[in-house]
């Protein structure tokens, strides 16, 4: 069998499955994930202060799961595990592609910036004109930050090693990019908060730039939340309940940054074991904007990089529908603030 029929088939049996957990009347359990990070500091914080569960009230309860990368968390949606979660622009493209549309939709954004491509201060990596012969990490391969990279090298008329060219990839582990930074046996990193602050304070690194440097506006999508759309369906009511919770939160981070930090980092270490130090929190806080946005040019772009670097298969990917606004949207009308319209750019062929 190949893997797209055993993907879709493992979605009709995790949706099948999940449908005795909706029963009218019932107080419905909502699956819901993030990773112990600042960049889903909504998801972070809602746990740990039960914003959630306190605006649903009898109508529903949230059963948190924790998730440190994105593909598995896309495993846990397609196996019918997870209805909600805070999650990365990349792995959400893969699982709309590989689901051919079925698995999830975009409801919201979440955070915008925070990566940046940091390099060790005595690399000798000063400008783009320094890449021959240096080893750059990402956290995971084909994750948002290693198509960031990938694609910035080839704009940057770069060849891979494994293509015969002089600059390496590496896709490692957050961790062991410190560890390695530290053993000067990296030459730099394309990672994300809190780990460019990390590099930075503890691996005697510097950045070269911010991610945000390349856009427009210095705004693309870091962290957005995506819902099952067997759960959108059902549950429209609930979704939006969460959105409001998170808009509401998102406010309250912006208004009260320091406060803000202080629940993100108890509740990381509840759910670690480890607190970020705080002047890593506080090096890597301003470098995200926390937004509902969802910034949606911004992935129509990152799939077209990951197209363009052999990511996507032959066929350029289809994501008319991978947004759906409109709970959102209804949200934001209720608040006085204003829509946000998406245009998807249209389909072709390679």
């Amino acid at each position: 069998m190949n893997l797209k029929f055993l993907l879709i088939a493992a979605l009709i049996l995790g949706i099948a499955g999940t449908t005795a957990s909706y029963g009218a009347g019932e107080k419905v359990t909502i699956r819901a994930g993030h990773f112990p990070n600042i960049t889903h500091a909504q998801g972070v914080i809602g746990q740990a202060r039960g914003d959630f569960d306190k605006a649903y009230g009898d109508k529903a309860t949230v059963d948190w799961k924790i998730f440190t990368a994105g593909p598995s968390a896309i495993e846990a949606m397609f196996a019918g595990e997870l209805d909600i979660a805070y999650i990365g622009p990349n792995p959400a493209i893969n699982g709309y592609i590989k689901s051919q549309g079925e698995a999830l939709r975009v409801v919201s954004g979440a955070a915008s910036g925070g990566a940046s491509l940091v390099v060790r201060k005595d690399a000798g990596i000063k400008s783009d004109k320094d890449f021959n012969g240096k080893k750059i990490a990402t956290p995971a391969i084909g994750g948002t930050q290693d198509v960031a990279l990938r694609y910035w090298l080839l704009e940057h008329d770069y060849k891979l090693k494994e293509k015969g060219g002089p600059v390496q990839v590496l896709p490692l582990a957050n961790p062991d990019q410190l560890t390695l930074f530290i053993k000067k046996e990296l030459d730099g990193a394309w990672t994300v908060e809190p780990w460019v602050s990390r590099l930075i304070l503890e691996g005697d690194g510097e950045i070269l730039f911010q991610e945000k440097d390349l856009w427009p506006n210095g705004q693309y999508v870091t962290t957005h939340i995506i819902v099952s759309k067997k759960f959108l369906d059902k549950h429209p009511d609930l979704v939006k309940t969460w959105l409001e919770t998170n808009i509401d939160i998102t406010n309250w981070i912006n208004e009260n940054p320091e406060e803000a930090k202080v629940v993100i980092n108890e509740e990381i270490k509840r759910e670690t074991g480890k607190a970020l130090p705080q002047a890593v929190l506080d090096a890597g806080f301003p470098r995200i904007e926390f937004t509902y946005d969802p910034i949606a040019s911004s992935l129509y772009k990152v799939a077209q990089d990951a197209f363009d670097i052999g990511f996507l298969g032959r066929k350029k990917p289809d994501l008319t529908n991978i947004y759906d606004l409109t709970i959102l949207n209804e949200v934001l009308k209720e608040k006085g603030l204003g829509e946000i319209t998406v245009s998807a750019p249209k389909a072709a062929a390679n």
